[in-house]
């Protein structure tokens, strides 16, 4: 199983500014998916903090991204390594 992380669909740097604190309640503000960590690295790599949080804001919006989709495409062929045992 791959360790989830959280993706908030603002990014919380953007939290701060007053355009998105008028723009949105502080439960939209929190809103995100949970996302294996590959892909979330991947949605990081690819576009920065504004612009995921003006026009990926939404699950649907990243689902709908070409480049997004084939990044995804691509973590979902990889092997998941084993976990380690404690």
């Amino acid at each position: 199983m791959t360790d989830l992380t959280f993706h908030h669909l603002i990014p919380r740097k953007m939290h701060r500014r007053k355009r998105f604190q008028k723009l949105y309640s502080k439960e939209q503000l929190n809103q995100g998916i949970d996302i294996c960590r590959l892909c979330h690295r991947g949605i990081h790599k690819i576009y920065d903090e504004m612009i995921l949080a003006n026009q990926f804001n939404s699950l649907q919006q990243l689902l709908n991204d070409e480049v997004l989709a084939r990044h995804f495409s691509w973590v979902s062929k990889q092997k998941v390594k084993a976990e380690k045992r404690r």
